[in-house]
């Protein structure tokens, strides 16, 4: 027996996010309400180059309260497409756009309280097609061997979910 959803509530209202409480009937035949982080679907590319590097980006997080190191990703801006977000999110974040983007996976980012799915692409045959970021991004561009980015993920020094999740989904294709 599935939970049986019975209503919703909003309960905020946010620029980046809104929350509702759930209220669903368990297998079990009692009611629950839970708490519901609305997000908007997302891409996280994995940009290769033809001599075996991948671009990152660093950036500080407020959840973490440090700055990470990530793979390039975004929001999909209302509704655009997977594909065309994940374009337009290495043109603002690493001033490339992708002459092959392979779509290679996806995954909900944290289903316990959101309903946020990412999709993952592989980026090849990057050329040079900056544009401008986002008002409230300060990136700094990092580009490391492939063979040093499993080591670090591996050793704890990659923290961000779904960088690490997107280097597993990548894996055989690198």
């Amino acid at each position: 027996m599935e939970h049986q959803f019975i209503r919703k509530e909003n309960k905020y209202k946010g620029h980046v996010f809104d929350v509702a409480k759930v209220y669903v009937k368990l297998p079990d035949g009692r009611e629950r309400a839970y708490d519901l982080v609305e997000h908007g679907n997302s891409v996280t590319i994995v940009p290769v180059t033809e001599d075996g590097q991948l671009y990152f980006v660093t950036q500080h997080r407020i959840g973490s309260g440090n700055t990470l190191l990530e793979l390039p990703a975004g929001v999909l801006d209302g509704d655009e497409e997977p594909r065309s977000a994940a374009s337009r999110e290495l043109q603002e974040e690493i001033g490339k756009a992708p002459g092959e983007l392979i779509e290679i996976g996806g995954f909900y980012l944290a289903p316990g309280y959101t309903d946020e799915y990412m999709v993952v692409f592989l980026a090849k045959n990057l050329s040079d097609s900056p544009l401008d970021p986002d008002e409230d991004e300060f990136l700094e561009i990092i580009k490391l061997p492939i063979t040093e980015v499993y080591k670090k993920a591996a050793a704890g020094e990659i923290q961000d979910g779904k960088t690490l999740a997107s280097l597993l989904l990548a894996r055989p294709f690198l």
